[in-house]
């Protein structure tokens, strides 16, 4: 399989292409010894041999992880300030996975974290509908004759909000549990949606990503996907297994 000099380099977690290609023009690159510095050099994975400043260099294997996020925690595997994120509940983690999509600082729940980036990105494109399931605790009692508007969906200042589905899971005078499911990935949209129709969400937590369902996963732990699932979300976005 032949593939472009700084795509191998993104595939084996050295680095983003951007930066594989200043490797490649500061001479830090060699393919069968020989020094590379031509940033759209291609190679055969099977045949050469690629070093970095000496240490040879090959594709890390797949990973595939969810993790229950917890509320307080950013989806993210860099520092932050004084602000807990993921990177910490999956130290022990050796590959570079990285969170597919994100959850706000305060919201709970599914994420799926890979270093396959072409099924993190079909999950996250809106063509392929990858449908994200979350539970709201929203304030006030949501009436039928709202939540049959709320179907219809809303306008929002980046266009129109509606859901794929939502329903009332349980009422009470002064409060809601509703499960909503989009499949787009706008920020705060689920917030920004209730809000809309007067209805804040007070707690908030993903339930599900297409077929991968969050179950009973303690909050701040995480899993491996079982084979039938990685299968069933490969065939969500058309890959085949």
């Amino acid at each position: 399989m032949k593939v472009r000099l700084n795509r191998y380099l993104s595939m084996c977690g050295v680095a983003s292409r951007r930066k594989a290609d200043s490797f490649i023009a500061a001479g830090k690159i060699t393919i069968n010894d020989h020094t590379e510095n031509n940033l759209g050099n291609v190679i055969d994975i099977e045949k050469d041999v690629v070093r970095l400043e000496g240490r040879i260099i090959t594709p890390e294997s797949k990973r595939y992880l969810i993790l229950n996020k917890p509320s307080l925690y950013l989806t993210s595997l860099g520092k932050e300030g004084n602000k807990k994120t993921v990177r910490e509940l999956i130290a022990e983690v050796p590959e570079r996975v990285y969170p597919v999509g994100r959850l706000d600082y305060d919201v709970e729940g599914l994420l799926i974290l890979t270093n396959d980036g072409e099924l993190a990105n079909k999950i996250l494109h809106p063509s392929y509908e990858v449908t994200k399931v979350y539970r709201a605790n929203i304030i006030g009692s949501v009436s039928d004759g709202t939540i049959a508007q709320m179907k219809k969906g809303i306008e929002l200042r980046d266009g129109l909000a509606k859901p794929d589905s939502i329903r009332i899971k349980k009422r009470s005078k002064d409060s809601s549990i509703a499960l909503v499911s989009f499949h787009e990935g706008r920020n705060h949209l689920v917030k920004r949606f209730f809000a809309k129709f007067g209805h804040p969400v007070a707690k908030l937590k993903r339930v599900s990503v297409g077929p991968i369902r969050l179950g009973n996963l303690p909050s701040s732990k995480w899993r491996d996907l079982k084979a039938n699932e990685f299968c069933s979300l490969s065939q969500a976005v058309g890959i085949e297994t």
